[in-house]
């Protein structure tokens, strides 16, 4: 296929697009997202959240709440909306400034969908089909939903509709991420260059909380509300003290830091240097003569983080308005930084 100069032309205004409404006016252009199937963790936090706060001065941002993602397995559709309401409040509280990133719900920009079909006019099937969550939840299940095979596209479409050169997620989304790579560079040979190919931005420490009941699952927001393992944002501080104090540790009286052999301890040391910015968890290890300092420690550390953001989500629930007219505001710059994005792809592909 011949590439016009038009199609050139297209992908340059897009890059120059996204440049100008970059605050920090460099650029890198970020885009991550959470979905809202359930009430975020302390592992939604440390390994995604609490670093959109510190990137939004340094990037121009465009953070989602991805509920379309929500829609891959059997839901409640009230109960969903209630969870996509709670999840951009909890954005809101966490610290995150709607007059310096974009906050937008998924749904509210259509382009996202759209884009969606060009990628999987680009995808292959057997990408599709080496790709974990479907493998895991999906594959030899006749009721497993259409969109649970294909919705890596759309997280594809939505790291690339707004340029997004780094993506801050966990490793758990490492996969995805070079997914959306692969369909970047394909779609750039065969149809004209017109996308950015993003880079992965791993966190180095709390990337990956662990369930605190089990130490060799990840913290869930899944998980049962009864679950001890899992910390919720918005858990009373007393519910924390009694979660970390009922930690899964180890038989070994020594505090240690080995993820390997030892992941209950190597976890709460994860979380306390998550908590208090120590770059190393293995550092803190050396402080402790026992498990109960530790927890104790964790558990102060925990609440500390959470009590300001929980202090602000009160306030934030207690005007929807506010949080509504937000979205409104971030649907319409999302559709705005998405427009040009979109008419490349379109015309690079032949629409």
């Amino acid at each position: 296929m011949s590439h016009t100069a038009t199609d050139n032309r297209g992908i340059d205004d897009t890059v120059t697009s996204h440049r100008a409404t970059n605050p920090a006016g460099t650029n890198r252009t970020i885009f991550s997202g959470i979905q809202p199937t359930g009430r975020l963790t302390l592992g939604n936090y440390l390994g995604a959240l609490g670093r959109f706060v510190d990137l939004q001065h340094a990037a121009r941002c465009v953070f989602c709440v991805v509920d379309l993602h929500a829609l891959t397995v059997e839901h409640d559709p009230r109960r969903l909306h209630q969870l996509t309401r709670e999840t951009a409040t909890i954005y809101l509280a966490a610290g995150l400034d709607p007059a310096v990133c974009v906050l937008t719900r998924q749904s509210d920009v259509s382009a996202h969908t759209e884009l969606m079909y060009l990628l999987e006019s680009t995808a292959y099937v057997g990408e599709l089909n080496r790709m974990i969550q479907f493998k895991e939840k999906g594959r030899g299940r006749p009721r497993t939903r259409v969109s649970l095979y294909t919705y890596p596209v759309l997280m594809a479409a939505d790291i690339l509709l707004y340029g997004g050169t780094e993506v801050p997620v966990g490793d758990d989304q490492r996969q995805h991420v070079e997914l959306a790579r692969d369909l970047a560079i394909r779609f750039n040979r065969e149809y004209g260059r017109t996308f950015v190919v993003p880079e992965m931005s791993p966190a180095t420490v709390g990337a990956r909380v662990m369930d605190l009941q089990n130490p060799t699952a990840k913290m869930s927001k899944d998980a049962p509300a009864d679950s001890l393992g899992s910390i919720r944002l918005l858990d009373p501080p007393e519910v924390i003290v009694r979660k970390v104090s009922r930690a899964v540790t180890d038989t070994s009286p020594d505090v240690g830091y080995d993820p390997e052999n030892r992941p209950g301890v190597s976890n709460l040391l994860e979380i306390l240097a998550g908590c208090t910015g120590e770059s190393d968890p293995a550092a803190l290890a050396g402080k402790y003569d026992g498990y109960a300092a530790l927890k104790r420690d964790t558990a102060d550390a925990v609440v500390g983080v959470l009590e300001p953001l929980q202090n602000r989500y009160a306030e934030l629930a207690a005007d929807p308005a506010h949080v509504d007219a937000t979205l409104r505001l971030g649907a319409e710059r999302a559709r705005e930084l998405a427009a040009p994005t979109l008419a490349a792809a379109r015309t690079a592909i032949g629409l």
